[in-house]
């Protein structure tokens, strides 16, 4: 079956599909890992057929992907709308809180849908979410800093692939709260030597 041959969930029956096809997936991540992830388990966790999975999705991996991206989707969202409300360097504690909370689970569910968000397109998939990031900010958030391209490629880019670094080396053991004051740090040293080099350059 081709992709435009593929339903696309618009009506309530076909969304509650396709969430409870996520859900399933999710559970099955977390109780059985992703080697013993098939769509035969996923659809009968999900209480659909095997057959109704395929209307929707191609496979395990085009599942994956698209949890990973509306996760992505609905993070940036947060995101955006915590830079509108409050533009300064307080917001940069629950940007990092919102970019952590995207993929939760174990380890190696937050690795796999890590995985399969960038595995489907790379630098594209970032290059796409920024671009939408600065869309839904655009004209919005009164940001007091002029940024540059490049220093927005710093922002948008260093908390997400410490984040896939962080989900690689599970064996690190790394504390999710100690991680992100680390962020933290990370984020508001960078914005303010950014801010204080924009005061020297006046």
């Amino acid at each position: 079956m081709s992709e435009k041959e593929r339903r696309t969930p618009r009506q309530a029956r076909a969304e509650a599909t396709v969430e409870a096809i996520f859900d399933a997936t999710f559970q099955l991540l977390e109780t059985n890992g992703l080697e013993r992830l098939t769509t035969n388990h996923i659809a009968q966790r999900a209480g659909v057929s095997i057959g109704t999975l395929y209307q929707y999705f191609a496979g395990k991996a085009e599942i994956l992907a698209a949890m990973a991206q509306r996760r992505a989707e609905a993070a940036r969202g947060r995101i955006a709308q915590t830079l509108i409300a409050a533009p300064q360097l307080g917001s940069v504690r629950p940007i990092v809180q919102a970019l952590m909370t995207t993929f939760e689970g174990s380890p190696e569910t937050r690795k796999a849908l890590l995985d399969a968000l960038f595995d489907r397109g790379g630098d594209a998939v970032m290059a796409h979410h920024h671009q939408a990031f600065l869309a839904a900010i655009g004209g919005k958030a009164e940001l007091k800093l002029d940024l540059s391209p490049e220093q927005l490629f710093v922002l948008t880019h260093a908390v997400a692939g410490l984040l896939r670094a962080a989900a690689a080396e599970p064996d690190l053991a790394l504390s999710p709260a100690a991680l992100e004051d680390e962020f933290v740090l990370l984020m508001e040293s960078y914005l303010s030597a950014l801010i204080a080099r924009g005061r020297g350059a006046r």
